[in-house]
């Protein structure tokens, strides 16, 4: 079950079951299932917070994920500042919507073990980016 929430924000406007439908394709290209997922879409000021108790980052990000994986299994919770979203839409010249869905994809993508943090991950991180928003 793929599960959507709000904290300090009002909803976005996303179609949950086309998004879940796409989430679940997304997750069966790399051999997974999705068990539970659980979005959170909330403020700059509350993923910091999150960044900070939690991973003890003292920085604002765009999304956080939290790994719970078991087995083929995908399952965690993903933390997406849409503040970060809208500041990065414009700042790379994508529509919000578009930005909005990279960063969805992109927490799924960590969870199906995709890296973006060591040489040339980001590279690999981008490009399974861009193959997930064309099954959109």
């Amino acid at each position: 079950m793929i599960t959507y929430n709000t904290e300090g924000v009002r909803m976005p406007d996303i179609k949950k079951r086309d998004t879940t439908r796409w989430i679940r394709s997304v997750a069966a290209t790399y051999g997974r299932k999705v068990g539970e997922v659980g979005y959170l879409f909330t403020t700059d000021e509350r993923i910091l917070e999150v960044n900070n108790e939690y991973l003890g980052h003292n920085y604002y990000t765009d999304i956080i994920t939290f790994d719970y994986d078991e087995g083929d299994t995908i399952n965690g919770d993903i933390v997406i500042s849409l503040d970060t979203v809208r500041t990065n839409a414009e700042k790379y010249h994508k529509t919000y919507d578009d930005e909005l869905h990279r960063v969805i994809i992109h927490g799924i993508l960590h969870l199906c073990g995709i890296n973006d943090k060591g040489p040339g991950e980001r590279a690999i991180m981008e490009a399974a980016e861009d193959r997930a928003l064309k099954m959109r």
